[in-house]
């Protein structure tokens, strides 16, 4: 193999050790929740598993 094939799969391999507890990461989370929050009355207790997931990722 050449190394620029190694150094790409190396890459890949170590991006998600690299972005682990990043905010990047729970920015999937986090806006949803905020989005789902937006629904008057019932967004805030909808929104609580969106935001255990945020809480896992990044905490």
């Amino acid at each position: 193999m050449n190394a620029r094939l190694v150094c790409r799969i190396a890459t890949i391999l170590l991006l998600p050790a690299v972005l682990s507890g990043c905010g990047v990461m729970a920015a999937p989370c986090r806006v949803g929740s905020a989005v789902i929050k937006m629904v008057p009355v019932v967004g805030h207790v909808a929104a609580l598993p969106t935001d255990a997931c945020a809480a896992v990722i990044d905490p």
